[in-house]
């Protein structure tokens, strides 16, 4: 027989999390599918979550699993590749079973499971493994796709760099480099200056030429030097960054290097379900309301899934809005209908 959840929770990063434990405290079945994937994971620390600054991530969510637990919310290590709503199967692209492993916490909850008559949706894992749920919450985030220069993806993390945000502090007084990607860059180069008085923009496969005469008034009034030519590589030295090498064989030295990784939302189950999306700059995304409702009755979405710029913090608050919400909109349908009997 196909289990029955109240909710599945797919992704379990910060907004799933979250989200499951709203959802287990308020006594609903709940299980989440976690395909181990965190977007942080090359980070050593995340900053900026109060009373959490400089954590590890990976601490941080094996905290989450433990405080989940506690309310019998089940964790599988696994990943959706298909749901169901209705006739029909939509599918993840390229969703590949091979190799993924099933480990079950199990929990008990939610005295009724029934619900309304047609709500609904199956959801079919990597591990064979098939179950149901009434509501969804979609957390399964985002991919950093690194520019292709050599060096920057065994660093990326440490001193290879996206958010002044997340490890400016860290990095302060340093020798910062930024490598364009766009002329959008100059704004990364602009917000890091913030942090350090000595940085250099790289303008790699950008034209000075398509750098507006604001651009530039911007980056002199910062003391930033932009620095014309491709990047070939980066020099690492006893395991650290030290320099920036362009194709003519010039090296600046540097210590620290920011850039923008191409955002690749993981949007393929929404889409799959016909949730409407809209374009950004950081690609599409579902269009959702204040809870995280996405245009698919019954579907939420939380986390870097609804966009580039959600930190671990604001994941975790979309998490408990998206459950407070599904809590609701539950008891209100099971509300309605029992008046209909």
């Amino acid at each position: 027989m196909t289990e029955k959840y109240a909710v599945v929770v797919i992704g379990g990063g910060a907004a799933g999390l979250s989200a499951a434990l709203v959802l287990g405290r308020a006594r609903h079945r709940t299980l989440v599918v976690d395909a181990g994937e965190p977007r942080n994971a090359p980070a050593a620390h995340m900053q900026g979550y109060l009373t959490r600054d400089g954590m590890p991530p990976a601490e941080f969510l094996a905290l989450g699993r433990e405080e989940i637990a506690r309310y019998g919310v089940e964790l599988v290590r696994d990943r959706v590749v298909a749901v169901t709503r209705g006739e029909g199967l939509t599918g993840v692209p390229g969703g590949d079973p091979t190799g993924v492993q099933d480990e079950e916490l199990s929990g008990v909850q939610d005295e009724s499971l029934s619900g309304v008559p047609g709500e609904g949706f199956t959801v079919m894992l990597a591990g064979g493994r098939t179950v149901r749920a009434r509501r969804l919450v979609v957390a399964t985030g985002l991919k950093d796709e690194l520019p292709a220069v050599a060096g920057v993806a065994e660093r990326f993390g440490r001193d290879v760099l996206h958010c002044p945000f997340c490890h400016g502090w860290e990095v302060r007084d340093q020798p910062f480099g930024v490598l364009a990607s766009s002329p959008a860059s100059v704004h990364q180069a602009l917000m890091v200056s913030q942090w350090s008085k000595d940085v250099r923009l790289f303008l790699h496969t950008v034209a000075e030429a398509e750098l507006s005469d604001e651009d530039l008034r911007r980056l002199a009034a910062a003391g930033v030097e932009v620095v014309p030519g491709e990047v070939a590589g980066l020099v690492v030295e006893d395991d650290r960054l030290t320099g920036v090498r362009l194709a003519d064989g010039t090296t600046h030295a540097r210590s620290v290097l920011f850039l923008a990784p191409r955002a690749v939302p993981q949007t393929g189950l929404l889409e799959g379900l016909g949730a409407e999306l809209h374009e950004t700059p950081f690609g599409a995304y579902p269009v959702v309301d204040a809870t995280g409702l996405t245009t698919v009755p019954g579907v939420w979405a939380a986390g870097n899934a609804i966009g580039f710029a959600e930190q671990v913090v604001h994941a975790a608050s979309g998490g408990y809005r998206a459950a407070s919400a599904i809590v609701g909109d539950l008891l209100m349908s099971d509300l309605d209908a029992a008046a209909q009997v």
